[in-house]
């Protein structure tokens, strides 16, 4: 029986957590999930473990749990679950040329984009800012190079207006896991053959920083900023300086749309106060 092949589960944040519960729930439970460390979250800094352990913790599917600092230690804990293959969605850290040989199968990426679109670490803000009609997942055989190998299958959609990064994310996220109990099957059962990525398509994200987020109100173009607000929010998130009650504050945009050619604001977050509904005109 196919759900008898035993692998492992790489991922971190809630676009794996989501895919790997709808695994779970078809039926395609992993032996082993691997995922970054808890770490300290939000202004009180408590420790906080990430979706993917969450989904998991005190699990009923007795899947092991590993959260290694430096990957290359969990080595020879996966060589003795005898893995056929792996899955790796959103992992965060680079899996090395060795570890991907412990799989006798190989191991699938799934990538929130239409490969070689948008390699990196942040297709879906990528695809908001660029205004693309269009966006989708693929799956992919994983080398040691970034989101490279060939193409086991992908899936593609209009994007709808309004869509932000958490709205897109989830879809992907939802898309991507169905895509997969879909291809499973015929790629163990070696009725897929992989299609080698086009090099001249191919195009590359980075990982957004605090600056990155920066707009200014009066020179800045109303569609770049309302698509900011939808790509960079909640992390790294975006903000522009202000004049408050007299004083030039720096503001958190959490919310605006385009209408009739102007900028409506319509959520905002001055420094040091909590989030407050607006109506602000550029």
């Amino acid at each position: 029986m196919l759900k008898n092949y035993k692998f492992a589960f790489f991922g971190t944040p809630e676009f794996a957590a989501i895919i790997l519960e709808k695994l779970i729930t078809a039926g395609w439970i992993p032996a082993v999930v691997i995922c970054n460390p808890d770490k300290p979250v939000g202004r009180k800094k408590i420790i906080t473990s990430p979706p993917v352990k969450q989904l998991i913790a005190n699990n009923k599917w007795q899947i092991e749990i590993l959260q290694p600092d430096k990957l290359q230690a969990t080595s020879y804990k996966l060589q003795v679950f005898r893995l056929d293959f792996a899955i790796v969605a959103a992992y965060g850290k680079i899996i090395s040329k060795n570890i991907l040989n412990l799989f006798s199968k190989g191991v699938i990426g799934v990538h929130p984009s239409l490969l070689p679109k948008y390699r990196g670490p942040s297709p879906i803000q990528a695809s908001i800012l660029n205004g693309d009609a269009e966006t989708g997942v693929s799956l992919f055989l994983m080398d040691d190079k970034i989101d490279n190998g060939p193409i086991l299958a992908n899936g593609e959609w209009r994007m709808e207006n309004g869509e932000t990064y958490q709205s897109l994310l989830k879809k992907s996220a939802e898309k991507g896991a169905e895509l997969l109990i879909e291809t499973l099957p015929e790629w163990l059962n070696v009725k897929i053959k992989p299609i080698s990525q086009d090099e001249d398509k191919a195009s590359y994200t980075k990982k957004f920083i605090t600056e990155d987020g920066f707009v200014d109100l009066k020179i800045d173009d109303s569609v770049i900023i309302e698509r900011k607000i939808r790509a960079l929010n909640p992390e790294p998130g975006v903000y522009a300086y202000m004049d408050l009650s007299g004083k030039k504050k720096r503001v958190k945009l959490l919310d605006a749309v385009l209408k009739d050619g102007h900028l409506l604001i319509t959520k905002i977050q001055p420094e040091g106060q909590k989030p407050r509904n607006v109506k602000i005109i550029k």
